[in-house]
């Protein structure tokens, strides 16, 4: 739940997917930025960073890049799907800085392309 994992430990990791290499959100992360909303919307004095990574593919510069640009699609789709207020909301990239896991396999860099909610 990511309400409860907020509450906890102060951040949470969603796998929202993206085309490759892009910041186009895929149809299939749709529930993902629907619990974010829901989320938001149950607590209205939440503010959280969305925060973009990447694996360590390519360039560090292009990856933030990147991972900004991404944090910036789900904040888009948040005030413009869901009415979230951009009040709540600041996106922050960075890249491929802090990695969950190895990047030196597929699984790995898998799970480290993720966007967390980390409570401000």
């Amino acid at each position: 739940d990511i309400s409860s994992n907020i509450k906890t430990s102060g951040h949470v990791a969603l796998y929202i997917l993206f085309d490759t290499g892009l910041a186009t959100i895929k149809p299939e992360s749709k529930n993902g930025i629907e619990q974010i909303a829901i989320t938001l919307k149950k607590d209205p004095t939440l503010k959280v960073f969305i925060v973009g990574h990447t694996d360590n593919q390519g360039n560090l510069e292009s990856n933030q890049k990147l991972s900004l640009d991404r944090a910036n699609a789900v904040v888009l789709a948040l005030t413009s799907q869901y009415a979230i207020p951009a009040s709540q909301l600041v996106a922050k990239g960075v890249g491929s800085l802090c990695p969950v896991s190895t990047n030196d396999s597929e699984e790995g860099r898998k799970q480290n392309r993720r966007v967390e909610l980390v409570k401000m």
